[in-house]
C-alpha cells in the first residue's frame, strides 16, 4: 500500500506529494517511465511497469518510435496504461550521469532532468489530465545523485505549477520505492518547503 509521508499545496493551488510505495499501483491519470530513449522497457522501473501493465504497453511503445522516432528529454512519449490502474503511461527520457559535462548546480545534467520533468506535466496537460504519479527520474540505473535529482525535480515541478496555475493539472505524486530514498527526498524537501 502506497502512503504519503509527506504533501504540500504550493501557492498556484496545485499540490505535491512525496508518497512511499510501488508507482505501478497508482490509480492516477497516469504514471510516469524512466525510460529510454528508444523505449526498451528491460530494467528498472520500465522493466517493473511492463511487468505489471503487459507487453501492450511495450508494443505501444516500439509503434511510438516507429512512427515519432527516439525520444527526447523535452518531449515524452506516451502509450496506455495496459493492465495498470492508470490511463497512460507517460515515457520520459532523464539524463544519464557522467554522460555529458556536468558545469556545477546548472549543468547540463540537471537541465535535462528539469527538461525530463517538465515535459511530463506539459504532457499530462496535453492529454487532460488532473493527477500523475513519477519515480525520481535518473536515480537509479541512470546514476543521477539522489540529492541533487530531488532539488532539481522538486524545483521544475514547483516552477512549472508557478508558471501554469490553471493547468488541468492538479497532483503530481513523487512515488519513491525504498525507505533510503525516500529519506534523502524528505532531507530535501524539507530544505524546499520547511515543512
Amino acid at each position: 500500500m502506497n502512503i504519503v509521508r509527506t504533501e504540500t499545496t504550493l501557492p498556484s493551488g496545485q499540490t505535491l506529494q512525496l508518497v512511499q510505495g510501488d508507482i505501478t499501483t497508482e490509480t492516477t491519470d497516469a504514471i510516469v517511465n524512466a525510460a529510454n530513449e528508444h523505449l526498451q522497457h528491460g530494467g528498472g522501473v520500465a522493466w517493473a511497469i511492463v511487468r505489471r501493465g503487459g507487453e501492450v504497453i511495450q508494443r505501444e511503445s516500439d509503434e511510438w518510435v516507429r512512427t515519432h522516432g527516439t525520444v527526447t528529454h523535452a518531449e515524452p512519449a506516451w502509450t496506455s496504461g495496459g493492465n495498470l490502474p492508470c490511463r497512460y503511461v507517460i515515457h520520459a527520457v532523464g539524463p544519464v550521469w557522467g554522460d555529458t559535462q556536468r558545469t556545477g548546480p546548472g549543468g547540463e545534467e540537471n537541465v535535462k532532468l528539469m527538461a525530463a520533468v517538465t515535459g511530463s506535466m506539459k504532457a499530462a496537460e496535453r492529454l487532460g489530465l488532473s493527477c500523475i504519479a513519477m519515480p525520481a527520474l535518473s536515480t537509479g540505473i541512470f546514476g543521477f545523485p539522489q540529492e541533487r535529482a530531488a532539488g532539481v525535480i522538486f524545483s521544475a515541478i514547483r516552477e512549472n505549477f508557478s508558471k501554469y496555475p490553471t493547468s488541468s493539472l492538479k497532483l503530481v505524486r513523487l512515488v519513491l520505492y525504498d525507505q533510503a530514498i525516500v529519506d534523502v527526498f524528505l532531507k530535501i524537501w524539507h530544505d524546499y518547503f520547511g515543512a
